[in-house]
């Protein structure tokens, strides 16, 4: 009698839900020798609370939620069930916010988006046989008209975020002769060097009094 063993495994594919990963099985003989080897795919279930996506669409484009990938929910095995609910014109994850959404399948379309389908969508995967809910996933979505979508940047931009965008420095900034004279440190001043010289003066003839006085 041959056992199999599961020798190696990949990790799971996504980092929260419902994912997949690959895994080696193999068959070891009494004497521990490994023989008939294959790779197969299977269910993993990392975190069930996936969080908010934000996402922003252009009006009148098609657009596609997607609840659990196409790999995940083809797997031979459990059925799941969904469960869609909407805040309009909201970003939340309050759950008190949401009504429910009619829409029993995995992906929710746009076909086109529009402004009216700015809000959260909730989407709540479980297994029919033990209704364990193994995702929950908010997704963020704001539809803007298609005129704001082409925006020239650099228009939006005063002269002086245009120079310091394209590695310029603005005037406000030079460096030019006029500015350095500006900008001329203390010790680089007339006045520094005067008031040193006069200090310095001081000190030798305060030195040169002490020593006469040491010598009467």
């Amino acid at each position: 009698l041959k056992a199999v063993v599961l020798v190696n495994s990949t990790p799971c594919s996504v980092t929260c839900g419902l994912g997949v990963k690959e895994e080696q099985l193999c068959q070891f003989s009494p004497a521990g020798e490994r023989r008939n080897c294959s790779l197969v795919l299977s269910r993993c279930l990392s975190d069930w609370i996936c969080g908010l996506q934000h996402l922003v669409v252009p009006e009148g484009k098609p657009f596609r939620l997607t609840c659990l990938s196409r790999d995940a929910a083809s797997r031979e095995g459990q059925n799941f069930g969904y469960t869609w609910r909407f805040a309009p014109g909201l970003i939340t994850t309050n759950d008190v916010l949401f009504h429910p959404f009619r829409n029993p399948s995995p992906s929710l379309s746009f076909s086109p988006a529009l402004e009216s389908h700015s809000g959260t969508y909730r989407c709540d995967v479980q297994v029919l046989s033990s209704f364990q809910l193994v995702k929950r996933i908010y997704f963020g979505l704001r539809v803007i008209p298609g005129d704001l979508v082409g925006l020239d940047f650099q228009r939006s931009l005063t002269r002086e975020q245009q120079l310091a965008a394209s590695g310029e420095e603005p005037a406000g900034n030079a460096t030019g002769p006029a500015e350095r004279e500006r900008r001329r440190r203390p010790w680089e001043e007339p006045w520094f060097h005067e008031a040193a010289l006069g200090m310095g003066s001081g000190v030798i003839l305060g030195i040169l009094f002490s020593f006469g006085l040491c010598c009467l």
